[in-house]
């Protein structure tokens, strides 16, 4: 049973599914999913890549925006964000994240410490 936008009704696809629905290359797919912090495979027992309803829909949206609508990859990430309702992470300061690794690098320590007693 498909559903209206051609996407069958499944739970997860694979990458061979996510690849021939969308007419795409895997490694495009597998690059998109470097570039696009919120496209997550997930994997099987046996380490193949699968992905959810909604990643191939996210999928499908990147293909149109950069193909059909002439978006950068900046761009189709910030209307990908906004059409599917995806918080972006706030920047943080580099010396805030330099401090709290620093915290982070003594609290190991500590704690190499204690196992070594």
């Amino acid at each position: 049973m498909k559903q209206k936008n051609n996407i069958p009704d499944k739970l997860v696809f694979t990458l061979k599914e996510v690849s021939r629905l969308t007419d795409l290359e895997s490694k495009i797919i597998e690059s998109w999913e470097n570039e696009f912090y919120f496209l997550n495979a997930g994997q099987t027992r046996s380490g193949n890549k699968i992905f959810r309803k909604k990643d191939l829909s996210i999928i499908i949206r990147i293909k149109e925006l950069l193909d059909s609508q002439g978006f950068t990859l900046a761009g189709a990430k910030r209307k990908i964000e906004q059409e599917f309702g995806i918080k972006g992470s706030a920047p943080v300061h580099p010396e805030r994240l330099k401090k709290i690794l620093f915290q982070i690098k003594n609290q190991l320590k500590s704690i190499i410490t204690e196992l070594e007693k």
